[in-house]
């Protein structure tokens, strides 16, 4: 049986809308401009787990960040990424009533794959990789050897769908069918294509 492997941000959730962002800066009275360049810089280290949120808050800051700083911005981050791509969610609610089997891989820290699963339609698909729990960052080889081992699927057997094309490439190199997303029509068309067909 295929395994359907969805990336997150992107791809089942519209991209960080600008406007969260900015209020995220107003929040911490920063400049929005300096904020989102920090918080870009830093943050393949806090999906990889390797900064704690107060090391990355800080880092994004240039600043040492208090303890209720780094509860609101990881509380507003999470909401930043909480607007669902509702075409992708009726893709994947299909799956699911079918009873395929489908995962999901995110680069995000620990703390943002506890809100995530908190929501509804990422709550109900059943096996939930996020990279700050793992360790581990797309697209480097070894979180997509990780995923397949713990669902116990052969590489061959997973198609993987990723906004971003470096994250495809690495699902490829290891073996697995990469679907590059672009929006919720032309993933139906690919999955079609495949022979994974939705209704």
């Amino acid at each position: 049986m295929t395994w359907i492997v969805f990336d997150y941000g992107g791809v089942l959730c519209l991209p960080q809308p600008e406007s969260d962002a900015d209020a995220m800066a107003r929040a911490v009275d920063a400049d929005p401009e300096a904020f989102k360049r920090g918080y870009w810089e830093h943050r393949l280290e806090f999906d990889r787990g390797a900064l704690t949120p107060t090391a990355y808050w800080s880092a994004v800051l240039d600043r040492p960040a208090t303890p209720t700083e780094v509860a609101r911005l990881v509380a507003m981050d999470i909401s930043s990424w909480a607007y669902p791509d509702q075409g992708t969610i009726a893709i994947l609610d299909e799956l699911l009533d079918a009873g395929r089997d489908v995962a999901l891989l995110s680069n995000a820290p620990a703390c943002m794959g506890d809100g995530l699963d908190e929501l509804p339609w990422i709550a109900a698909i059943g096996h939930r990789f996020y990279s700050g729990r793992l360790g581990l960052v797309k697209p480097d080889r070894e979180i997509y050897d990780t995923m397949a081992g713990e669902i116990g699927a052969a590489p061959s057997d997973i198609v993987f769908i990723d906004d971003r094309q470096e994250n495809i490439e690495g699902a490829e190199r290891a073996g697995m069918t990469g679907v590059h997303f672009t929006d919720a029509a032309a993933l139906r068309g690919a999955l079609s294509g495949l022979g994974e067909a939705v209704r």
